[in-house]
């Protein structure tokens, strides 16, 4: 077990989150699975109580928790994508999965996870800073899903 494990809590659906989350990204995978050893207040014993999986190599484990919190966009995942492709791949597997579209390359999955949903050029356009920097970021905050020529084209003037 890794020494540091993200731990996200879900009303019930952790086992199905974790699935999904392995089905569409890269080097994840569902784990271990546990039930409930006794009743608790939001289950009954033999439940789903925590699934361990990764999402992108980052070990995670799902609590079944109950409704008493709920996820924001507090925390989220990062995933860099490399072109167009990869980032419609990505976004279009969250929101057609139930989630919802937000502002500026975020989503949220429909267990109310948060994803954003970043090309690797519009990191790089950042990370240069100056006018660069500037031009791709204005024209990042009016985007949903981020579009990756117009990411370029920004970059370039």
């Amino acid at each position: 077990m890794a020494k540091n494990t993200i731990c996200l809590w879900y009303d019930k659906d952790a086992e199905a989150a974790a699935r999904f989350y392995a089905e569409t990204f890269p080097d994840s995978a569902l784990g271990a699975v546990h039930h409930a050893p006794s009743d608790y207040p939001s289950g009954r014993k033999g439940d789903v109580l925590t699934v361990e999986f990764t999402v992108a190599g980052v070990p995670c484990l799902g609590l079944n928790g109950g409704p008493a919190f709920k996820q924001s966009e507090a925390f989220s995942f990062q995933i860099s994508t490399e072109d167009q492709q990869e980032t419609d791949r990505y976004w279009n597997a969250i929101v057609g999965n139930g989630g919802q579209e937000s502002a500026c390359g975020w989503c949220k999955d429909k267990w109310g996870v948060s994803w954003q949903i970043t090309p690797r050029v519009l990191i790089e356009a950042m990370a240069a800073g100056g006018d660069e920097a500037k031009r791709a970021f204005d024209v990042m905050m009016d985007m949903t899903k981020i579009d990756v020529a117009a990411i370029i084209a920004a970059r370039r003037g």
